[in-house]
């Protein structure tokens, strides 16, 4: 590992020369800096965090705002979350996980502060009462989410609206005419969460263009409610030959209950999910889906959140398109 010593004899400066002008604690000459810093740049330093702080005058952590609320599946928030650490790690940042609810008084207690540089928020609603405050905040903020009105915000995703067509038009091309969406819980929709309407619309919108016969289903994540929804599928007319499932928890309750009625994946039933591709591949038939990229829209989201902090011009919107892997829960219809 490369040592503030090394720096400096690279340079032919004293170690304590390196050292202000890391920190910026006394002036030196523009031709000292310059050398300074080509050594380190040929030597691969990396200071130490607390040194580019004081640069910078930068705390170098940053905050990522998740409100844990009802209907949140927690496991694949906590997705999102290690990617966040992780690629905030890469530029020596820490993070701060803020997970109550607690709304515009939340992110301005933090942000009013120097304990943070920049925000990362999740969970976002079509019409978030945090977007005017995040929209004037003098802290760098990025969106993991897409509202109704992204003017002004920093937002990626996962085009989830695309991942719902994907997921019909697949379906369609296999000759399937009646489809069901086995959507999130009903207070994901209540709250108007962006990424749940988007997948409704995406998924009303493919069927219609193939003159599908659709219906939705909000379901809480529980195997009772599996089982029920299930029983009201099968006895529905015209039954569904395809389901999309929106809803990670339900994947495997949603199959064992299908089957429990004696309807076979996928020779009577195909199955579709959006979802992480490890809960696709792990449940007891492989199921075709289209991955939630959350590693890669956690790696992003810090990326993007660097940047504006460096001054760089960013895109306002970044919707990540759906990647659809076709496994064994997807057949022809039945004829």
């Amino acid at each position: 590992m490369v040592k503030i010593n090394d720096v400096a004899q690279h340079a032919g400066v004293s170690p304590s020369t390196v050292s202000y002008a890391l920190s910026g604690k006394r002036p030196i000459s523009e031709d000292t800096r310059r050398r300074i810093e080509e050594s380190i740049q040929i030597l691969g330093y990396r200071p130490h965090a607390g040194a580019r702080a004081l640069a910078g005058n930068r705390s170098n952590v940053l905050a990522l705002v998740v409100p844990l609320r009802s209907g949140i599946h927690v496991p694949i928030v906590m997705q999102f979350a290690v990617s966040v650490v992780t690629a905030a790690r890469e530029y020596d940042n820490d993070v701060l996980l803020l997970t109550q609810e607690e709304g515009v008084d939340g992110i301005r207690r933090v942000a009013d502060t120097a304990l943070v540089d920049a925000l990362i928020v999740m969970d976002i609603q079509l019409h978030d009462e945090r977007l005017p405050l995040l929209r004037t905040l003098q802290r760098p903020a990025v969106l993991v989410g897409y509202p109704a009105d992204p003017q002004g915000l920093t937002c990626i995703d996962l085009d989830f609206q695309a991942a719902a067509e994907s997921c019909v038009d697949h379906l369609a091309g296999l000759g399937h005419r009646t489809v069901a969406l086995i959507g999130s819980p009903p207070e994901v929709y209540a709250r108007e969460t962006g990424f749940a309407h988007r997948v409704s619309e995406g998924f009303t919108a493919a069927a219609d263009r193939h003159g599908l016969t659709a219906t939705s289903h909000p379901c809480a994540p529980t195997p009772a409610a599996a089982r029920d929804l299930a029983a009201a599928l099968v006895h529905q007319h015209p039954a569904p030959t395809a389901v999309v499932i929106h809803n990670e928890p339900l994947i495997q309750p949603m199959i064992d209950a299908f089957q429990a009625l004696g309807h076979r994946v996928p020779q009577d039933l195909s199955v579709i999910a959006i979802c992480p591709s490890e809960t696709a591949e792990q449940a007891t038939i492989p199921v075709t889906s289209v991955t939630v990229p959350a590693e890669e829209v956690g790696t992003r989201a810090v990326q993007l959140l660097m940047r504006k902090l460096d001054g760089t011009p960013v895109p306002s919107t970044t919707l990540l398109p759906p990647q659809l892997t076709v496994r064994a829960s997807t057949a022809p219809r039945a004829a």
